[in-house]
């Protein structure tokens, strides 16, 4: 079910909720994927959530979606558009609004899920929009503090939760990027969860297990 008048494309597994406020999950894939791609994990997620998976707004050809450009220089190495994933942060804070509205969910119980490049704009959206976020689950990804809002410090974000997750043997995203997260959420007070596990730029089984139990507690 793919609706058009949203700002963002998007699928969507109902909640069985039918009455009452419908906690939401929103989904965001990695670089030069789309939304299909996180959404088979939706079967077996908690079916009191409305799972919505999102789009990039980039289009990558021949086909894929970017959250922000990777740009690969000869003499400057890989980096990032930054201003392009300020732009991809805006256009989910919004969206988030847009969608609880149209579907009737409850803004006050959001969870994003996101896997590399998605975990880096989930981070950036909750940390500069706490007001908006409940919950994170971070896969594979890392906080990039250049694509926070100027004020996000001023903010409070001791009710957001964090489950953020990394392979050991990640060749994409290095894992000791990853691993200065802990520290960074302690200084700011969000509670949070961080594990590693054997694995590279993926999502083992027993990761999935450990982030599904985390969300049932936190929903």
């Amino acid at each position: 079910m793919t609706t058009a008048p949203l700002s963002l494309e998007h699928i969507i597994k109902p909640s069985t909720i039918t009455e009452g406020k419908i906690p939401v999950l929103f989904m965001f894939h990695g670089y030069g994927s789309n939304e299909e791609d996180l959404f088979s994990f939706a079967p077996e997620l908690p079916t009191e959530l409305c799972i919505i998976s999102v789009r990039a707004p980039y289009p990558m050809p021949p086909q894929g979606n970017a959250w922000y450009a990777i740009n690969f220089d000869a003499d400057n190495g890989k980096w990032s558009d930054d201003e392009q994933a300020k732009e991809s942060r805006e256009k989910i804070a919004y969206f988030i609004d847009e969608a609880c509205e149209a579907y009737h969910l409850d803004s006050d119980n959001v969870t994003l899920l996101g896997f590399s490049q998605g975990t880096v704009l989930s981070y950036s959206v909750a940390l500069s929009y706490p007001e908006k976020v409940k919950n994170v689950i971070a896969l594979s990804g890392y906080i990039n503090e250049a694509i926070l809002k100027e004020n996000y410090a001023d903010k409070k974000h001791t009710s957001l939760n964090i489950y953020a997750s990394h392979g050991s043997v990640d060749q994409v995203i290095p894992v000791q990027w990853a691993q200065k997260i802990p520290p960074f959420l302690n200084k700011i007070g969000v509670p949070h969860i961080f594990e590693e596990f054997p694995v590279g730029h993926g999502v083992a089984p027993q990761n999935f297990y450990s982030f599904k139990n985390w969300l049932a507690d936190k929903i």
